[in-house]
C-alpha cells in the first residue's frame, strides 16, 4: 500500500510596509504626529487662532495672580528697572552724554520698555515647549501655537507699558504729534521680529532645556550693547573702535526698534541719532526673523514634545 504525501499549504506572509502604506492610504489614514506641509501648517495655525488668543490671555492673567498689586507689576517692573539704570548709568557713569538732560529720562524709559518687550518674548519662547510638555503630549495641535501665544502675551504687556510711556514722555515736554503714528509700524515690525525669535528659541529650548538658564546672561549682554542706557552714536564719537564693530552696534535690531520709537515720540531726539536706512533695516530684520523662525520651528513639528 503506497503512502500518499500531502504538502501543507504555505503559511500566510505578513504584509509588507508597502502593502500597509497602500492600505492606510486607501482608508484615509495618516501617520500620527507627521509634519504637515507648510501651507497646511499655516492653515492649521490660523484655525487655532482663538485658542492662541485665549491661551495668551490666560497666561497673562495667571502671571500676577498671586501678587497683591496684580497686573500693575506689568508696568512697575520695567519702571523700577529704568529707575535703577538712571541712577547707575545716568547719574554715576554719565551715560547720558550726547543727549539733552530733559530728553534722557524718556529716552531711557523708552529703551527699557521696548527692549523688555524683546527680552520677555525670547525668555517666554525658550520655555514655550519645554514648560508645557503635558499640554503638548496630551493634545494634537500645531506646536507653533505656544510660542506665538507667548509672543502675543508680551505684546499685551507692552500695551500697558506704552500707556505709562505716554505719561512719562508728556511729563518731559513731548506732546502728541503726527510723528507718534510712526510708533504703530515700528512696533508691528518688532512684533514680527519677536515672534520669529520666540519660535527659534522655542525649538532650541525643547532640544536643550538648559538654554533657559543661559539666556538671561545672553540677553543682558545684548541689552548693554543695544544702547538702552546710552546713545550709540555719542558713545562711538570719541572711541577708536573697528569699523565692523560700529556697524554691528548700529545695525543691532533691538537698537533699531528702540530708535524708531524714540524718534517718533520724543522731541529733541532727531534723525541725527538714527543710523542710515533704519526703516529698511527694521523691515529686513522682521522678515528675516519671522520667516526663518517659522520655517525652523515647522521643520521639527513632529519631534517637539516627544521623549
Amino acid at each position: 500500500m503506497s503512502q500518499v504525501l500531502h504538502t501543507p499549504p504555505p503559511a500566510p506572509t505578513a504584509p509588507g510596509e508597502d502593502d500597509l502604506a497602500a492600505l492606510a492610504a486607501r482608508h484615509g489614514l495618516t501617520v500620527s504626529g507627521a509634519r504637515p506641509s507648510l501651507t497646511e501648517y499655516v492653515r492649521q495655525l490660523w484655525g487655532r487662532r482663538h485658542f492662541i488668543l485665549a491661551f495668551s490671555q490666560a497666561k497673562l492673567t495667571a502671571q500676577y495672580s498671586q501678587a497683591k498689586l496684580g497686573q500693575l507689576w506689568q508696568v512697575a517692573t520695567p519702571l523700577l528697572n529704568a529707575a535703577v539704570y538712571f541712577f547707575i548709568f545716568g547719574l554715576l557713569l554719565g551715560a547720558r552724554r550726547g543727549i539733552p538732560h530733559d530728553v534722557y529720562v524718556p529716552f531711557l524709559v523708552t529703551g527699557v520698555f521696548v527692549f523688555t518687550f524683546t527680552q520677555s518674548s525670547v525668555l517666554a519662547g525658550v520655555r514655550a515647549i519645554s514648560g508645557n510638555l503635558g499640554l503638548v503630549r496630551a493634545l494634537h495641535f500645531p506646536r507653533a501655537s505656544l510660542p506665538v501665544s507667548f509672543a502675543l502675551q508680551q505684546r499685551q504687556q507692552l500695551l500697558f507699558s506704552m500707556l505709562v510711556l505716554v505719561v512719562v514722555v508728556m511729563a518731559f515736554g513731548s506732546f502728541p504729534a503726527l510723528s507718534w503714528l510712526l510708533v504703530v509700524p515700528a512696533l508691528l515690525l518688532q512684533v514680527v521680529f519677536n515672534t520669529g525669535l520666540a519660535l527659534i528659541f522655542a525649538r532650541m529650548g525643547a532640544k536643550t532645556p538648559d538654554l533657559a538658564q543661559l539666556m538671561p546672561f545672553v540677553l543682558r549682554t545684548w541689552m548693554y550693547a543695544s544702547g538702552v542706557m546710552f546713545s550709540i552714536p555719542a558713545m562711538l564719537a570719541d572711541k577708536d573702535v573697528p569699523p565692523w564693530l560700529a556697524d554691528v552696534l548700529q545695525w543691532n535690531p533691538a537698537a533699531g526698534y528702540m530708535d524708531l520709537v524714540r524718534f517718533a515720540m520724543i522731541d529733541g531726539y532727531g534723525s541725527s541719532y538714527l543710523p542710515p536706512h533704519v526703516w529698511a533695516g527694521a523691515l529686513g530684520w522682521a522678515l528675516l526673523a519671522g520667516a526663518a523662525g517659522f520655517g525652523y520651528f515647522w521643520k521639527a513639528e513632529e519631534r517637539d514634545g516627544r521623549g
